[in-house]
């Protein structure tokens, strides 16, 4: 590729070289955060690193990292804490890397987190670049940084190693890479039970590439037909018809051709070997077989009841007049994420992209989890993100660069006074 063809087309430039922007907003953004959270935590007589590295979950990777699994807390109440809840790879990340380098096991995972921060971000602003062009990759990026409890992103949890894995393997499925999205979708399974979303994309869009193929019969001498895009709600083989150039915002149509059926049922099979492997194996340690897990689970109290606990945790808050404005807010929030998810929806996304988020979450507001760790649990629906990505990237880039920069300031003033509080995030 020629240096005029890429400034003739800048989306035939290298994707690294398209991302760069968006990597160092980002980078900014997060530097931000942990400036404020460090000067917070000062002046509270708290370590910003330690609330970063050694508290909360954190500490339950690490001692997985280091002693392996087995380890319980039982409590008064005759509930069981046993860390065979947490899935496998950030430890095993955790401990590769404190083997090789003089890192401890808390510091191992604080790099593994920033790095994968970083994959997380260059994976965001590959789908979204994909779909709507790169400025709107650009803005998603930036609005998944400045994300209120995006502090996250830099601590030692499995969040944003998830995000990485599931952005890459839904930007696989966007240009039929079906084996590279079958392999993260599997990664992702060994990473959080939200891995789930991911295999169901993958799934969900090979399943209907599969009948879009038998659907089609192509005359004699035509083009095959998985090289023929289908223009339905997102289509199936994970392209979509309306993404946006750079500058002007046009409509482009950048299909990339299905894979044959033998790459993309591959893909399916590996999909959920890393969840189901994990599952099974807990199965089997528990003595419990397939329900193993699920006691593991309902021992820290998580279940899905399809919402009705938040439910009554929200209309609980409107029993008093102080904490009623808490509910009002909470039922703003999931109007606004339900909002956003029926934007996409009307704006045709991808389907891989709508079963993912759609999944995501539903996971996270019909689980009888604890209450705090929802904010959180719904960072990797990074897609619900993209209407407002595309409306930051059509304004001015004043008006952009001072919404941007209002919404670091609060997300890293809000993340100091979260991560100092008495409960974890």
């Amino acid at each position: 590729m020629t240096d005029l063809e890429t400034r003739v087309d800048p989306r035939r430039a290298p994707l690294l070289r398209r991302a760069a922007p968006a990597l160092l907003g980002y980078a900014a953004v997060r530097a931000l955060g942990l400036v404020v959270l460090a000067v917070w935590s000062a002046a509270r007589g708290k370590s910003a690193y330690t609330l970063l590295t050694a508290r909360w979950d954190s500490l339950w990777y690490t001692r997985v990292a280091e002693l392996g699994y087995g380890y319980e807390v039982r409590l008064p109440n005759g509930d069981v804490h046993s860390n065979l809840a947490f899935f496998p790879l950030l430890p095993w990340l955790e401990r590769s890397l404190h083997a090789v380098t003089p890192l401890s096991y808390a510091d191992a995972g604080f790099v593994v987190s920033l790095l994968a921060s970083l994959a997380a971000a260059c994976g965001i602003f590959a789908v979204a670049d994909r779909v709507y062009g790169s400025r709107a990759g650009l803005c998603a990026v930036l609005l998944w940084a400045v994300l209120p409890v995006g502090i996250v992103q830099s601590m030692a949890y499995s969040e944003s190693l998830f995000t990485a894995l599931a952005a890459w393997a839904l930007y696989a499925l966007l240009t039929g890479r079906w084996v590279w999205a079958g392999t993260l979708a599997a990664l992702a399974g060994l990473t959080r039970p939200v891995g789930a979303a991911v295999i169901a994309a993958v799934w969900v869009t090979g399943v209907l590439s599969f009948v879009r193929d038998r659907s089609v019969t192509p005359a004699p001498g035509a083009h095959h037909a998985e090289r023929t895009p289908a223009r339905t709600l997102g289509a199936p083989d994970g392209t979509h018809a309306r993404a946006l150039t750079p500058g002007a915002q046009t409509p482009i149509a950048p299909f990339a051709p299905s894979a044959p059926g033998r790459r993309r049922a591959l893909g399916m099979v590996i999909a959920p070997l890393g969840a189901a492997g994990y599952v099974l194996w807990v199965g089997r340690r528990t003595g419990k077989g397939l329900f193993g897990y699920l006691d593991v689970q309902a021992g820290w109290r998580n279940g899905f009841d399809g919402g009705y606990a938040f439910a009554r945790f929200v209309a609980d808050k409107f029993t008093s007049f102080p904490s009623a404005l808490a509910g009002a807010g909470l039922i703003i929030g999931v109007a606004l994420l339900l909002w956003l998810y029926v934007t996409g929806i009307r704006r045709r996304q991808p389907v891989a992209l709508l079963v993912y988020t759609g999944v995501v979450l539903a996971l996270a507001l019909c689980a009888s989890s604890y209450f705090g760790s929802k904010p959180r649990l719904l960072m990797p629906a990074f897609p619900v993100l993209l209407p407002l990505a595309c409306a930051l990237a059509r304004l001015r880039m004043t008006r952009s660069v001072l919404v941007t920069a209002l919404l670091a300031s609060a997300a890293a003033i809000y993340g100091a006074f979260w991560l100092n509080g008495s409960g974890p995030p």
